[in-house]
């Protein structure tokens, strides 16, 4: 039954642009890019067991390397993509060194301080970033020669992406590695007795998340063919953060199911009420308090009681 129901999803999500209008399959864009970004970040909170808030440094780094390096430097989107995925690892690096110096809350406030820091050199960096101002008239890569300026064969490349990394990231927590790193999750010291380095597990799976994070910034840079600092801001990382926890941490398609629910409220209550972000609190805690662990593991709850019942 569930490869019954996931065959028919994924025929969905491949004749989506078929049977949707243009407005509808930007925004399935959009989420594939967000559900990305949601995915990564759950390695470091549901997986890894780090909760942190600046993660959107990684999206907003590789977006303006690329935009930089396609916009002024005239390096084409290949080279351009490859720099800037390989320059947000190398950063996720060196911040993994600096915030698995400390743990639980200190460890968030250190990749908050990290991400501030970031954020606001995007804007005091006029000359180099544009400032408040954003880098725009930014294009889009032609891969294979194939254009990517309408709606579907953006939405169809996104596909193709968010598929490859869905399956990167599931086979890289299914794998001997990532039941180590659930080990040094929930018993540390017992992992480290047993000849494991936590710290050495956590700085891979750091880098491995950025890596992720820069992968979803390179195609939130492609999607708006703009940038600007907000994608670096706390907001960002938290709205991310938000949607993991609810959807279900640690789990494979709750943070995706959450990034969902923030996009889908962020773009349609916004358009109806001014304070959404108030909504989004209220349907938070509504989920907090009805689903404690989220949607996806709160669903599969009901269903496994609602089969018991019979």
């Amino acid at each position: 039954m569930k490869w019954i129901a996931a065959v028919l999803f994924a025929a969905l999500l491949v004749l989506l642009p078929s049977v949707a209008g243009d407005f509808y399959v930007n925004l399935a864009s959009q989420i594939l890019i967000a559900a990305i970004f949601a995915l990564s970040l759950n390695l470091l909170v549901g997986f890894g067991g780090m909760t942190s808030l600046g993660h959107a440094s990684f999206l907003g780094v590789a977006a303006y390397i690329s935009a930089l390096l396609t916009s002024r430097y005239g390096f084409a989107h290949g080279p351009a993509a490859i720099v800037s995925i390989a320059g947000t690892t190398a950063m996720a690096a060196v911040f993994g060194v600096i915030a698995l110096r400390a743990s639980g809350l200190g460890f968030l406030m250190i990749t908050l301080a990290l991400s501030q820091v970031l954020w606001g050199l995007t804007y005091r960096m006029s000359n180099v970033t544009n400032g408040d101002n954003g880098i725009a008239g930014l294009t889009r890569p032609m891969p294979f020669g194939l254009s990517l300026d309408s709606a579907a064969s953006f939405y169809w490349f996104a596909l193709a992406v968010a598929s490859v990394s869905f399956l990167m990231m599931t086979t890289f927590v299914s794998s001997a590695f990532g039941s180590s790193l659930k080990g040094v999750r929930d018993q540390p010291r017992r992992m480290a007795a047993l000849g494991f380095n936590p710290w050495m597990i956590r700085w891979i799976t750091f880098i491995y998340a950025g890596f992720w994070g820069g992968v979803s910034g390179l195609l939130y840079v492609y999607y708006n063919k703009y940038i600007h600092p907000t994608s670096l801001s706390t907001t960002s990382s938290a709205e991310a953060l938000l949607g993991v926890i609810a959807g279900g941490s640690g789990t494979l398609s709750g943070p995706a199911v959450g990034a969902a629910l923030v996009l889908l409220l962020k773009n349609y209550a916004s358009a109806y009420v001014e304070r959404w972000n108030m909504l989004l609190g209220l349907v938070f805690l509504f989920i907090v308090l009805v689903m404690p662990t989220g949607i996806v593991p709160g669903l599969s709850k009901l269903l496994n009681l609602r089969r018991g019942s019979r």
